[in-house]
């Protein structure tokens, strides 16, 4: 099985994208210039289009209409035909995926929409760095890899959750150092009370206060392993003051006291 590939099917490809790529070329493509039709295959690399022109492109059988914002994800091996209207141009990227990881599936062809502006500066930096910074153009190219599948996220009544789950997460982050209450963290969600708890039911299968209870415990440990604050510091730094309070924390969510978790417990 090609490397990165598990799946194919029609319109939509699955890849792997747990580490960054490896590109073997980038830059700005011209075609339809000397003649409307290329037919052709990459038979060991990935292909990474951003288009600026409108044109047909058939994609092992299936065709597909690619117009100025649009941007394609073909496989290797994937037999590509497209009909240009007159001269053509892209940016694009060939590149290797990692056959390891958790697989995300992407739609062949889709529209970046309001991404575009973001898409197209990471693959210009990415062709801009490349002769000098080979390593760097890859991670320009693996965060907008990352970008084409927050695109392939569902559209429409579905991205609500997603999207309010997303501002109470990033909300209880920001604020893990002081008094949360679940009423506020509905409210920097966009949602009622009663919304969030289900919301955090059914995509994280806690309560909204079991998620706090466990990302507070979660940055104390790290804290305590990785840095040398004073455990009153850590304590306040996930917002228990109470030092009491905060050992009954620990002992409740790691099981050993604030001592012992510093000492590699």
């Amino acid at each position: 099985m090609t490397e990165g590939v598990r799946v194919r099917q029609g319109r939509s490809c699955a890849v792997r994208l747990d580490e960054p790529p490896r590109v073997f070329s980038l830059g700005v493509g011209v075609h339809g210039t000397t003649s409307p039709v290329d037919v052709f295959r990459l038979p060991d690399l990935w292909q990474l289009h951003l288009y600026r022109y409108t044109a047909e492109l058939v994609v092992d059988g299936v065709l597909h209409v690619v117009r100025p914002g649009y941007v394609s994800l073909v496989p290797p091996g994937a037999e590509v035909r497209y009909r240009y209207r007159g001269r053509s141009e892209h940016l694009y990227a060939h590149l290797s995926l990692s056959g390891t990881g958790e697989t995300v599936t992407l739609p062949v062809v889709q529209d970046a929409g309001a991404r575009t502006p973001v898409l197209s500066e990471l693959l210009l930096r990415a062709i801009a760095v490349a002769p000098r910074a080979p390593r760097r153009a890859d991670a320009e190219v693996w965060t907008a890899l990352w970008e084409l599948a927050g695109l392939a996220e569902p559209t429409g009544r579905d991205t609500g959750p997603h999207a309010s789950l997303a501002a109470a997460v990033a909300y209880i982050e920001s604020h893990l150092a002081e008094r949360l209450l679940v009423p506020d963290v509905a409210r920097a969600a966009g949602v009622s009370h009663n919304h969030l708890l289900r919301l955090f039911r059914a995509e994280t299968g806690s309560t909204v206060v079991a998620y706090i209870r466990r990302r507070r415990m979660e940055r104390a440990r790290h804290l305590l392993r990785e840095s040398t604050l004073p455990i009153p510091a850590v304590a306040a730094a996930v917002g228990i003051d109470d030092l009491q309070a905060f050992n009954k924390a620990c002992r409740r969510e790691l099981g050993v006291s604030p001592r012992a978790v510093r000492a590699g417990g």
